[in-house]
């Protein structure tokens, strides 16, 4: 067992440690919170198909936060999976809030460093639906892993984060731990597209 675990067991009480990494159905308050916002009234993806996640996370100053994520029922295990391994390994995921939070605005979301997976929307600039409407991808950390396609750079605040040559705090880096998890796990990463890059990026 690691050292991590074990310490989280001698300090905290157990209904506190099993609140930490949990799937759960959509609870009424969330569903509300969603409501016009990343779930439309529009929305065909059935509430019985997504999962609501608590995800304990470490920010680079090794602060402990409790964050959630709203996801596909398929891929719920691997998150919860991936997450309690960064957890235990400190690795640093700033912000992790429900995108409704930020009136389903993308950028703004991106803007805050906020990580977020499901959210009924088209994939940017374009009429086809991206796999976060599926609540099959997540976004991490992006505002330090932005989305780059030409000259467009997202978010628009991002652009000194283009450099991957450069060194700063949050960046995903080809074979790091995080990017490890996500490929055993299955998901493709943004990073690695030839005509564009989306560094933040995870889908399956």
């Amino acid at each position: 067992m690691p050292l991590l675990l074990i310490l989280l067991l001698l300090i905290l009480p157990l209904p506190a440690l099993s609140q930490a990494f949990r799937i759960d159905t959509i609870p009424p308050a969330v569903y509300q919170r969603m409501q016009g916002k990343s779930y439309p009234a529009s929305c065909p993806v059935p509430l019985s198909d997504l999962r609501y996640l608590t995800v304990t996370h470490i920010d680079r100053e090794g602060r402990s936060h409790r964050g959630e994520l709203i996801c596909h029922r398929t891929i719920a295990s691997d998150l919860i999976a991936i997450f309690r391994q960064l957890y235990e390994a400190r690795y640093p995921i700033e912000r992790m809030r429900l995108i409704d939070d930020y009136d389903a605005s993308d950028e703004r979301s991106m803007c805050d460093n906020n990580t977020s997976c499901f959210c009924f929307r088209p994939v940017s600039g374009t009429q086809k639906l991206s796999k976060h409407a599926q609540g099959l991808a997540i976004d991490i950390n992006p505002l330090y892993n932005p989305y780059v396609k030409g000259s467009v750079v997202q978010p628009a605040t991002a652009r000194r984060y283009v450099d991957r040559k450069a060194v700063y705090p949050y960046k995903i880096v080809a074979g790091d731990l995080l990017h490890r998890l996500f490929l055993q796990h299955g998901f493709r990463w943004g990073g690695s597209w030839r005509s564009l890059k989306d560094y933040q990026h995870f889908e399956k």
